[in-house]
């Protein structure tokens, strides 16, 4: 299962993106917005976040105006790795070297083609392990040591 959320700076690709899951048969969840009525970016975050830190859903979308704040509101959260990308180089490497689990794009940013092309390969694209789990690892150990403080 995919959670899936936007604020609305982002529902309109949002909407776009829900279209080409549905045409791949991809599984998911939206957890909101569900118009273009202003919402808070950091509300939207926080329900796919947690929904990947319970187990509801492997991977999440999350969609904004620029896909910058969506972003930064989500790694607040264990264990999630949001990654906000424009290209497919980045898209592609952020699962393969940091086993990103939440891809998040800009609404006023990106267009709907581009958008579904890095939607693709983020979610088809494996984690590579290896060396770059060390890493992840060390990531993991500073979220626990920021607990202690």
């Amino acid at each position: 299962m995919l959670a899936i959320g936007s604020d609305h700076g982002g529902f309109a690709l949002k909407q776009e993106v829900k279209k080409h899951l549905e045409e791949r048969g991809i599984e998911y969840k939206d957890w909101g917005c569900y118009d273009e009525s202003s919402c808070d970016y950091p509300e939207m975050a926080s329900r796919v976040a947690t929904a990947i830190q319970r187990g509801e859903a492997e991977l999440g979308l999350l969609f904004c105006g620029t896909g910058l704040g969506i972003s930064m509101a989500a790694n607040k959260y264990d264990g999630i790795r949001a990654a906000c990308c424009s290209d497919y180089f980045s898209a592609k490497f952020t699962r393969v070297h940091n086993d990103a689990n939440i891809l998040c794009l800009g609404g006023r940013v990106l267009g709907a083609g581009l958008a579904c092309e890095l939607v693709d390969v983020f979610l088809d694209t494996p984690f590579e392990g290896g060396r770059h789990q060390r890493r992840i690892d060390q990531i993991t150990e500073i979220e626990r040591q920021q607990k202690q403080r």
